[in-house]
């Protein structure tokens, strides 16, 4: 009778034992991934001080502000390559900033632009080009563009208002001063570019 009842005992004893030992790895492995996901979500964010009194400032992911980023990157692409005043070092300067924002295919464009003298063109006409975005069109899982501007040509004779319609697409290269974005436009073409009505 006592060896039964020490025999019971000892599987009670054995049994709490392993609950025990059951019930505390599960706290520790639900304060472990509690731990962790905290860590994670603090990892997420950023504190910005205002003297003594920080300020919490959540980073964005980049795929929130891809889309953002590529419409300015092309918008200002588009004012660096057609926005020319009657100045070729400052046309120099802006085209060649323009260049950094795109592959080669930006640069054909420019040397063909040369060599049919748009640009002495400009300057010996004191002709003054500006571009207004009307919109971009962006697939953001072909990365594909469509850009629909318009055009403005002030000669001293004469004003010109051309349509502009433009395509290509966009990749990510890192960023630098001469491209904040950090993308690239490739395959950049003009497929539309004709007198408009005023």
């Amino acid at each position: 009778m006592l060896i039964q009842s020490l025999e019971k005992k000892t599987k009670l004893a054995m049994m709490t034992v392993l609950a025990a030992v059951a019930a505390c790895t599960l706290i520790c492995g639900f304060t472990i991934i509690t731990c962790m996901n905290m860590v994670t979500k603090e990892r997420q964010q950023i504190y910005v001080l205002d003297g003594d009194i920080p300020f919490l400032a959540e980073r964005a992911q980049l795929e929130a502000n891809f889309t953002m980023e590529a419409r300015a990157h092309i918008q200002l692409f588009h004012q660096y390559f057609f926005n020319l005043p009657p100045d070729n070092d400052y046309i120099k300067w802006t085209v060649g900033k323009a260049m950094y924002m795109a592959d080669g295919t930006a640069l054909k464009q420019k040397q063909a632009l040369d060599e049919n003298g748009f640009y002495s063109d400009i300057i010996s006409s004191s002709a003054v080009c500006t571009i207004i975005c009307d919109s971009i069109n962006f697939d953001e899982h072909e990365r594909k563009f469509t850009y629909y501007g318009t055009q403005l040509i002030k000669r001293r004779t004469r004003d010109l208002k051309r349509s502009m319609v433009t395509t290509g697409y966009i990749e990510n290269v890192p960023r630098s001063q001469n491209n904040p974005h950090g993308l690239m436009i490739t395959n950049w073409r003009t497929i539309e570019n004709k007198d408009k009505d005023y």
